[in-house]
Protein backbone atom coordinates (compact mmCIF):
# COMPACT_ATOMS: atom_id res chain seq x y z
CA UNK A 1 0.00 0.00 0.00
CA UNK A 2 1.29 3.56 -1.17
CA UNK A 3 0.73 6.45 1.62
CA UNK A 4 1.17 9.92 1.55
CA UNK A 5 1.69 11.37 4.91
CA UNK A 6 1.84 15.84 5.46
CA UNK A 7 3.70 17.67 8.26
CA UNK A 8 4.79 20.83 9.34
CA UNK A 9 1.84 22.60 9.07
CA UNK A 10 0.19 25.22 11.69
CA UNK A 11 -0.19 28.57 12.88
CA UNK A 12 1.83 31.34 11.31
CA UNK A 13 1.67 35.16 11.90
CA UNK A 14 1.58 37.12 8.59
CA UNK A 15 5.23 37.58 6.72
CA UNK A 16 6.38 34.13 8.21
CA UNK A 17 7.46 31.14 6.95
CA UNK A 18 6.33 27.36 7.46
CA UNK A 19 7.77 24.36 5.34
CA UNK A 20 5.77 21.40 4.43
CA UNK A 21 6.93 18.07 4.31
CA UNK A 22 5.08 14.74 2.19
CA UNK A 23 6.61 11.64 2.85
CA UNK A 24 5.50 8.95 0.43
CA UNK A 25 6.02 5.28 1.66
CA UNK A 26 4.49 1.61 0.64
CA UNK A 27 5.59 -0.41 -2.54
CA UNK A 28 6.97 2.63 -4.62
CA UNK A 29 8.71 2.09 -8.15
CA UNK A 30 8.88 5.56 -9.29
CA UNK A 31 6.83 8.83 -8.82
CA UNK A 32 6.21 11.01 -11.53
CA UNK A 33 4.26 14.20 -11.14
CA UNK A 34 4.10 15.44 -7.28
CA UNK A 35 2.58 18.80 -5.72
CA UNK A 36 0.25 20.69 -3.39
CA UNK A 37 -2.81 21.78 -3.23
CA UNK A 38 -4.93 23.36 -1.49
CA UNK A 39 -8.58 24.05 -0.15
CA UNK A 40 -9.57 27.03 2.07
CA UNK A 41 -13.13 26.87 3.27
CA UNK A 42 -15.98 27.42 1.08
CA UNK A 43 -13.43 27.09 -1.78
CA UNK A 44 -13.07 25.12 -4.41
CA UNK A 45 -9.27 23.13 -3.85
CA UNK A 46 -6.62 24.58 -6.01
CA UNK A 47 -3.37 23.80 -7.48
CA UNK A 48 -0.15 25.47 -5.31
CA UNK A 49 2.94 23.86 -6.75
CA UNK A 50 3.48 21.23 -9.18
CA UNK A 51 7.10 19.43 -9.73
CA UNK A 52 7.86 16.85 -12.69
CA UNK A 53 11.50 18.03 -13.99
CA UNK A 54 10.36 21.53 -14.05
CA UNK A 55 7.77 23.33 -11.49
CA UNK A 56 5.01 25.12 -11.74
CA UNK A 57 3.26 27.67 -9.47
CA UNK A 58 -0.29 29.60 -9.15
CA UNK A 59 0.17 33.17 -9.96
CA UNK A 60 -0.57 33.94 -6.07
CA UNK A 61 2.34 32.11 -4.72
CA UNK A 62 4.97 33.07 -7.21
CA UNK A 63 8.17 34.47 -5.53
CA UNK A 64 7.49 33.38 -2.41
CA UNK A 65 6.77 29.67 -2.25
CA UNK A 66 9.21 27.01 -3.23
CA UNK A 67 8.46 23.13 -4.60
CA UNK A 68 11.13 20.90 -4.45
CA UNK A 69 11.58 17.18 -4.05
CA UNK A 70 14.32 14.23 -2.86
CA UNK A 71 13.46 11.23 -5.07
CA UNK A 72 15.96 9.25 -2.97
CA UNK A 73 13.46 9.51 0.38
CA UNK A 74 10.46 9.97 -1.72
CA UNK A 75 9.82 13.43 -0.04
CA UNK A 76 8.54 16.56 -1.41
CA UNK A 77 8.79 19.53 0.21
CA UNK A 78 7.12 23.15 0.04
CA UNK A 79 8.89 25.82 0.99
CA UNK A 80 6.38 28.58 2.38
CA UNK A 81 8.13 32.56 2.49
CA UNK A 82 5.86 35.45 2.97
CA UNK A 83 3.00 34.46 4.53
CA UNK A 84 -0.49 35.98 3.90
CA UNK A 85 -3.72 35.49 5.60
CA UNK A 86 -5.33 34.51 2.40
CA UNK A 87 -2.59 31.57 2.63
CA UNK A 88 -4.61 29.62 4.92
CA UNK A 89 -6.26 26.37 3.90
CA UNK A 90 -5.78 22.78 4.27
CA UNK A 91 -2.46 22.00 2.24
CA UNK A 92 -2.65 18.28 0.38
CA UNK A 93 0.22 16.71 -0.75
CA UNK A 94 -0.64 14.82 -3.96
CA UNK A 95 1.87 12.29 -6.10
CA UNK A 96 1.28 10.19 -9.62
CA UNK A 97 3.46 6.83 -8.77
CA UNK A 98 4.09 3.80 -10.17
CA UNK A 99 3.74 1.15 -7.39
CA UNK A 100 5.49 -1.75 -7.57
CA UNK A 101 3.29 -3.32 -9.40
CA UNK A 102 3.58 -1.44 -12.26
CA UNK A 103 0.17 0.24 -11.36
CA UNK A 104 -0.32 4.04 -11.82
CA UNK A 105 -2.54 6.12 -10.07
CA UNK A 106 -2.64 9.60 -8.07
CA UNK A 107 -2.33 9.50 -4.26
CA UNK A 108 -3.25 11.88 -1.59
CA UNK A 109 -2.50 12.85 1.93
CA UNK A 110 -4.27 13.65 4.51
CA UNK A 111 -3.82 17.28 4.34
CA UNK A 112 -2.19 19.25 7.03
CA UNK A 113 -3.73 23.05 8.32
CA UNK A 114 -1.81 26.13 7.59
CA UNK A 115 -3.36 29.53 9.31
CA UNK A 116 -1.97 32.54 8.79
CA UNK A 117 -3.36 35.13 11.25
CA UNK A 118 -1.70 37.75 13.63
Amino acid sequence: QVQLVESGGGLVQPGGSLRLSCAASGSIFNINACGWYRQAPGKQRELVAAITTSTNYRDSVKGRFTISRDNAKNMVYLQMNGLKPEDTAVYYCYATIITGDYVIRDYWGQGTQVTVSS
